[in-house]
């Protein structure tokens, strides 16, 4: 309880401090007309929807009634998607008060990094892509790897984990700290705002680069590192290398001991690039969706799970506050993690998100003591990626305050 009402105190402040730009609200109005089902669902279609499902994987279950959730207001959310079957949306799940409450699959198109699985009948035991979500497991791992002082520190130059790169170095280049890389303000070239099918996007350039660190230690410095922030799969990649050398050990490896089997995920897959063993840092891995809202939790309950201390409490803070801001964008940015706010019944509710391409997300709603999961297969639709955030707040936070 004392750690929930620190965050809860920390969530307060984020929105006192600094307001999380108004532009939500546009995004907001800017989605197409489309019909949205009544908050509520028949008694008959409530009364079954959304239990979840004993697995015996660490969860405690419970229903939505006994955590304080409207059951009626979640199950219209399923009324909602078998009226707008073009959402593919592949799973839904809302933890309240450290239970699993709500979970919802359905079946649809999907891939995995980008090859087609077809028509796949999503559920509890099957793994997803989480695609950029993997971002946030990354910084995660950071925070354990300084904590265990295998990184000395987020002032090193990144330079020094890349002797084999010397002749890349600038004096520019060479201000360059591994905290530019948590926050995406590295200063160098890259350019991810088109869309992935374009060859001139830098993250496919790094993809098809028969050495990606090189690729990306070798753009063109554009501003002075640690002032402007630009979204970069490069970064998250030399975080990844970062992590590997100074552990010694695959990274895969390294997150299977120090965060995945403290928290009982057992089910991992993680995907390379071609010709490379090597999982992508910038968004290969691939978990059960319940094992993704674990990850939530633990973010929520400032990283404890089980009683243990898995992710230092302060480091959770660190990747959890307005490190820096997207200039153009409704949102702030800390080590990997977003920052926003919801606006329910004129209440404002900060929240922290992993957020991954295809509509990935795992919402952290520490005012309410809430963590939600969206899965789906909006890969190639970036017209619907307001889906998953339509879902949080018209449905599941609507759930809570009635």
């Amino acid at each position: 309880m004392h750690d929930r009402s620190i965050l809860l105190r920390r969530s307060r402040r984020l929105v006192s401090r600094r307001s999380v730009a108004a532009g939500i609200g546009s995004m907001i109005a800017a989605m197409p007309a489309i019909a949205l089902s009544p908050l509520t669902a028949s008694a008959e279609q409530s009364a079954a929807c959304g239990a979840p499902v004993e697995l015996s994987d660490g969860w405690r279950l419970s229903t939505p009634e006994a955590a304080g959730l409207d059951r009626r207001r979640l199950c219209s959310v399923i009324d909602w998607l078998d009226g707008f079957p073009q959402a593919n949306i592949h799973s839904i799940l809302v933890v309240r008060r450290g239970e699993l409450v709500f979970e919802h699959y359905r079946k649809g198109p999907d891939q995995r990094w980008g090859r087609p699985l077809g028509e796949v009948v999503h559920g509890p035991d099957v793994k997803h892509d989480l695609r950029s979500v993997t971002k946030s497991v990354i910084a995660l791992l950071v925070g354990i790897t300084l904590d265990r002082k295998l990184i000395p520190s987020l002032d090193q130059p990144v330079f020094e984990y890349f002797p084999e790169y010397a002749d890349l170095r600038t004096p520019e280049k060479d201000r360059i700290l591994l905290r530019h890389l948590l926050t995406m303000s590295a200063g160098l070239e890259w350019d991810e705002y088109r869309p992935y099918t374009d060859p001139q996007n830098s993250q496919i350039q790094m993809i098809r680069s028969p050495d990606r660190y090189r690729f990306a230690l070798d753009r063109r410095v554009v501003a002075p590192s640690g002032q402007v922030w630009n979204y970069s799969g490069g970064c998250t990649e030399l975080l990844g290398a970062v992590i590997r050398k100074a552990a010694a050990r695959p990274l895969d490896q390294v997150a299977r001991e120090f965060l995945f089997d403290p928290l009982g995920i057992t089910d991992i897959a993680w995907t390379g690039y071609p010709n490379s063993d090597i999982p992508s840092a910038a968004g290969g891995l691939r978990l059960r969706a319940r094992d993704l809202a674990k990850i939530g939790q633990l973010v929520l309950q400032r990283g404890q799970w089980d009683g243990r201390q898995v992710v230092p409490a302060h480091w959770i803070d660190e990747a959890t506050a307005p490190q820096i801001g997207p200039a153009d964008r409704p949102y702030f940015y800390g080590y990997q993690w977003w920052l926003g706010r919801s606006l329910i019944n004129r209440r404002e509710l900060p929240w922290v998100a992993g957020i991954g391409l295809g509509g990935q997300r795992v919402f952290v709603v520490p005012a309410l003591d809430l963590v939600a999961v969206v899965t789906a297969g909006l890969y190639n639709d970036a017209k619907q990626s307001w889906v998953p955030l339509l879902i949080l707040n018209r449905y599941l936070l609507a759930a809570v305050m009635g």
